[in-house]
């Protein structure tokens, strides 16, 4: 055979293989371009991996406090909560789904850009960090602290989105080294609101609602809350005081499942301590609402009686909060496909 028709031939070859990757959503990785992003607009059919589009209202509806959780970019139960909760705010039918009507008025919240850069600063990448970080409570207590393992944590966390996304937004960052710049989430959220009346605990929506005086709702966060086996209290609580780096201190008494000893111990502060970075005890001994180390598991398992949220979710709970806060514990819990987090 010739050279000019293997050449030919191997042109063909390309042609073949991009339009495959095309088919299979090769092309994923342009998607993540910035601009791309923060110009995405409403389709009515939403892929089911990532989307530019989910990913803008995401981060939007964060910034507006209709929380979805860990950003990701995908559609999912969380997302579909805080789009369903900011429909019921706005007067729109409460399905869950973006629509035209629903788009439009969640891109009026903020002419800001979704994505934007940042410039890594030495604290990002000092540390302390805890690089191994055992699955046995028993053991998480034999740590000095139960720090972010890496940067990349820490970065992802700071900007609520999931560390796989952080990584593809950049994939030629060096996110141990300060000065580098990443594109990430605007999700700055402003002042929190000042007139919070109630924090209403939905188990079974699994969402934490913060209400103001006449009802409205303030803030939207998904949560997981109690279990069959140790379920969350029932009724009315108060809030007594948030505690910001807790440590954990474990009874024996809780008889966690995976817990072998008979003896009571204390795990370290840091944000993937068991609580998360923060503790909001309540006026129910041993009942608090906390964040979590894994924030991609809120809502989609149970916890042992308290209310999980994510750590930013958490921490600007207890932005609003004060000693007194009502705190109102409503409907059963849900039973469908949600299993309890070890």
């Amino acid at each position: 055979m010739q050279l000019p028709e293997l050449t030919s031939i191997f042109r063909l070859l390309l042609v073949v293989a991009a339009a495959l990757a095309l088919a299979c959503g090769g092309t994923e990785a342009t998607k993540l371009d910035q601009l791309a992003v923060n110009q995405a607009q409403f389709s009515v059919d939403q892929p089911k991996g990532f989307s530019p589009a989910v990913l803008k209202a995401q981060i939007l509806l964060d910034r507006a406090r209709f929380s979805p959780g860990l950003i990701d970019g995908r559609l999912s139960e969380n997302f579909a909560k805080a789009v369903s909760a900011f429909q019921t705010a706005n007067g729109f039918q409460s399905d869950g789904k973006l629509t035209q009507d629903t788009w439009d008025k969640l891109m009026a919240t903020s002419a800001n850009p979704v994505l934007v850069a940042y410039e890594v600063t030495r604290k990002d990448v000092r540390g302390p960090f805890t690089k191994r970080i055992p699955t046995r409570m028993e053991r998480m207590a034999r740590l000095p602290r139960l720090g972010y393992r890496n940067a990349v944590e820490r970065l992802a966390e700071r900007f609520h989105i999931s560390e796989q996304l952080l990584r593809r937004l950049n994939p030629n960052a060096g996110f141990g080294r300060a000065g580098a710049t990443l594109m990430v989430p605007d999700v700055g959220r402003g002042d929190p609101p000042a007139a919070v009346a109630t924090i209403e605990v939905d188990k079974g929506a699994r969402l934490v609602r913060v209400l103001d005086p006449s009802g409205k709702w303030l803030a939207i966060y998904p949560a997981s809350i109690g279990s069959d086996e140790k379920p969350a209290p029932s009724g009315m609580a108060e809030i007594k005081r948030a505690v910001h780096n807790p440590t954990y201190h474990y009874d024996p008494g809780f008889a966690f499942k995976g817990v072998k000893t008979k003896r009571p111990f204390t795990i370290a502060a840091g944000p993937n301590n068991p609580v998360g970075s923060v503790w909001i005890d309540l006026s129910i001994e041993s009942y608090g609402i906390h964040g979590t180390p894994e924030p991609g598991k809120i809502g989609a398992t149970f916890s042992h009686g308290c209310i999980r949220l994510t750590n930013w979710d958490a921490e600007d709970l207890a932005s609003m909060v004060q000693k007194g806060t009502k705190v109102n514990f409503k409907d059963e819990m849900a039973d469908a496909g949600v299993k309890l987090a070890d």
